[in-house]
């Protein structure tokens, strides 16, 4: 059973997890419409340029901008490399396959994290991760169902992305026990923003998006900053093992805007493998907050 806090605001969580699945979804629709004209790269480019930009301002309405440091600044290189490639993987991922397809691979990095996190963060590693590692990859299998004599490349890079994430949250994770999240999003949007100019600019072809392409790109970083906002002020208001399975929700309604919006099928076997990776991912968390309690 889970124990709610006195600090505990099951329906503010909720609000703020509506919000993280709104902006989680809108950026996957608007990185789709970019891509008619900008690569992963220059998506890349622009969208740190712009959330440099949003950092910097929120940060100095905020008054948070002094608690950005170069402190463990290698550790801050490793997460943005991690973040960028698993980044760069879920736009171009969007690109090849259904959106709910991307959705549901997405969804296995909470299982990387917890198979990685004895590696990383001195976690033991469990009987229990090690069948949750294993359950959310047939999961994955179930939800790409390779055909090697047809290989998707799609489903590889969205898988990978997955990949890119959890190497990400690790570093995160870490960062947080000594820096603030302006400090955190501060060197995110920068370091982004140089990776993103080197990979672009390597062959001297940069596209400059167009008038009728730049809302969207403006509403990929937007969303972006957003969407995890939404999501760590949620947790902030809510025990993750109620929270996080709301992020589910994403799927259904990605699947909805791919039909509605770019005639995409729904494939029955993605809900199938999605909900085989959500049951991974469920009793992880709720694992994991019976070990918190259990420490209190």
């Amino acid at each position: 059973m889970t124990t709610l806090t006195p600090s505990s605001n099951m329906p503010l969580a909720a609000l703020w997890m509506v919000g993280a699945i709104l902006s989680f979804s809108a950026m996957a629709v608007a990185g789709r419409m970019v891509s008619v004209e900008l690569d992963t790269f220059e998506l890349m480019t622009y969208r740190s340029i712009i959330s440099i930009a949003l950092v910097l301002v929120i940060g100095g309405a905020a008054g948070t901008l002094g608690q950005i440091s170069t402190r463990n600044f290698g550790l801050h290189v490793v997460r943005n490399l991690s973040h960028f490639t698993g980044q760069n993987l879920w736009f171009a991922a969007i690109t090849m396959i259904p959106l709910a397809q991307v959705v549901a691979l997405e969804f296995s990095s909470p299982i990387w994290v917890a198979l990685l996190a004895p590696f990383f963060l001195s976690e033991r590693l469990t009987p229990l991760r090690i069948f949750v590692a294993i359950v959310g990859f047939v999961g994955i299998l179930i939800v790409a169902r390779p055909d090697f004599a047809n290989f998707e490349i799609g489903s590889a890079f969205a898988a990978g992305s997955a990949l890119g994430f959890a190497g990400s949250a690790i570093a995160t994770k870490r960062l947080t026990r000594h820096h603030s999240i302006t400090c955190i999003l501060f060197w995110l949007a920068l370091m982004q923003a140089v990776f993103g100019i080197v990979t672009a600019g390597w062959d001297g072809d940069v596209a400059w998006p167009s008038l009728q392409v730049l809302p969207w790109v403006v509403m990929v970083s937007i969303t972006g900053l957003g969407a995890h906002f939404c999501l760590t002020t949620a947790l902030s208001h809510g025990p993750a093992v109620i929270v996080m399975p709301m992020d589910f929700m994403r799927l259904p309604l990605v699947a909805i805007l791919g039909v509605a919006i770019f005639s995409e099928a729904v494939d029955l076997w993605v809900f199938i493998g999605a909900a085989v990776i959500f049951g991974a991912n469920y009793l992880n968390i709720a694992a994991e907050s019976r070990r918190n309690r259990a420490m209190v």
